[in-house]
């Protein structure tokens, strides 16, 4: 018998990427509902956008890509958001992260009551709770969704996150991603002492009470441990082009897996 498609929710900013090449849909959430929505779910962008061409052209665009826009707001005071990408020799990108702008507003709505109670999945970061108005609205969605695994993933952005948001974020989250960079900043925020990345994870696991939590370290692969299991995967070697994205490909993928 055939599953079910789940519904997933990335729940959080959705915006537009300005890299060099040109601009490219983009925000954690988005992309991480896009992919669940590649690997069959019904990957559900919660969002806010601009009453502004470039929010219509984010709606059209996941309307193409498959993905459902209903739950996207529009906002008819603050912009739709965009990013500068700069992308280093390496690969590796860094942000310049448009202030003011509509996805700092989520709007706590009947509609949005009514997905989180259907969610299967819900994923959420620090970024979009740079605001108050953000952050208790997505406070408020993962509380309601009371039947739905919740993750964690994380997507530091400096300087818009704050221990407060961190620590609130860990006790609504059933499962917590980050990366090998993001790791050690995490401890010293929470003041854990890093004595390496198995022994940090584990005392995130244990202090906050998670299922699971997963270290994604770039070209070394990956550690997943949870409160019996320790896997560690080398990775797969590849031709870096650029990274943007990549993180949530792989949390779409776990919470993908995970919720099966």
């Amino acid at each position: 018998m055939p599953q079910r498609s789940l519904i997933i929710v990335g729940l959080g900013e959705s915006l537009w990427d300005l890299l060099p090449g040109g601009k490219q849909l983009g925000g954690a959430p988005t992309n991480f509902a896009y992919m669940c929505n590649l690997l069959g779910d019904r990957g559900t962008v919660a969002s806010r956008i601009g009453q502004d061409a470039l929010g219509e052209e984010i709606a059209q665009t996941l309307e193409q890509l498959g993905v459902n826009p209903r739950y996207l707001q529009r906002d008819p005071q603050h912009p739709t958001g965009s990013v500068e990408v700069h992308v280093q020799s390496d690969g590796q990108p860094s942000y310049t992260i448009r202030e003011h702008v509509a996805w700092d507003f989520l709007e706590w709505t009947p509609q949005w009551e009514e997905l989180a109670a259907e969610a299967d999945v819900v994923c959420f970061g620090t970024l979009a709770q740079r605001s108050a108005v953000s952050q208790a609205t997505i406070g408020q969605f993962v509380r309601r969704a009371t039947g739905a695994l919740r993750v964690f993933d994380v997507n530091l952005r400096a300087p818009f996150y704050s221990e407060a948001v961190v620590r609130h974020s860990l006790e609504q989250a059933d499962v917590l991603k980050l990366n090998d960079l993001e790791l050690p900043v995490m401890a010293h925020l929470l003041g854990i002492p890093f004595q390496g990345e198995r022994q940090c994870a584990q005392a995130l696991l244990t202090a906050h009470g998670l299922k699971l939590v997963c270290v994604t370290r770039g070209a070394r692969g990956s550690l997943l441990l949870n409160a019996s299991q320790v896997s560690e995967h080398p990775g797969f070697r590849v031709n870096v082009a650029d990274t943007v994205g990549a993180g949530d490909a792989f949390t779409a993928c776990l919470a993908h897996h995970i919720a099966r």
